[in-house]
């Protein structure tokens, strides 16, 4: 087997997410990673001291490759169709890159560097701020993103079977528009409270 020094971080990480154009994270080990590169499984280590770092790793990169595909879909666009054509673009990442659609928003994987993320938030604030205004950016930014997930974790998941939600995502986002245009600086957020119930968890 080569010595470590053969490899490098960029390597590794580029054969992980090989792995993930075809498989979940979970049935991905160190051990079979190593041997895909015909490394010793103590060369991965070198470079990512264990699976959470690695994992940490491939998350930030799906936050890059979400960000340069948001990037890309607004460039030269108009604020709205900006945000049309940059929801498009979630969506095909979504569905094209599904198990690392799943590493970037997956609460199991530590973020012990979240510049990548913030870089996505940044750019997707930044968008919405266009249409918003600076006082319902943050709020506005969240409820697309909800709006874009539900959506895509409801087409990965094949719940609605033959009837894709594209529809249902079309009129949402419209009415997220509509709602955001109209007069974003008299408009006042909706504030949640806990309840008994929500304070104890599911039963």
């Amino acid at each position: 087997m080569p010595y470590p020094s053969k490899t490098d971080r960029q390597t590794i990480l580029a054969a992980a997410l090989k792995h993930l154009t075809h498989s979940d994270i979970r049935d991905m080990s160190l051990r079979t990673l190593a041997a895909s590169l015909d490394l010793a499984p103590n060369a991965i280590y070198r470079y990512f001291s264990d699976r959470a770092a690695l994992e940490s790793a491939l998350a930030g990169e799906a936050a890059r490759q979400m960000e340069g595909a948001l990037r890309k879909a607004a460039d030269g666009c108009e604020p709205i169709a900006a945000i049309r054509e940059m929801s498009a673009a979630y969506l095909k990442f979504a569905k094209n890159n599904h198990h690392l659609y799943d590493m970037l928003l997956s609460p199991h994987v530590p973020k012990s560097d979240t510049t990548r993320h913030e870089n996505l938030w940044t750019f997707t604030l930044g968008q919405v701020q266009r249409i918003s205004g600076p006082n319902l950016a943050a709020q506005s930014s969240v409820a697309l993103w909800a709006l874009l997930h539900g959506a895509a974790e409801l087409e990965a998941a094949g719940v609605l079977g033959e009837r894709k939600p594209a529809s249902g995502v079309g009129f949402g986002l419209e009415a997220w528009i509509a709602a955001v245009v109209s007069n974003p600086t008299q408009a006042t957020p909706v504030k949640f409270k806990k309840t008994a119930a929500l304070k104890k968890g599911p039963a």
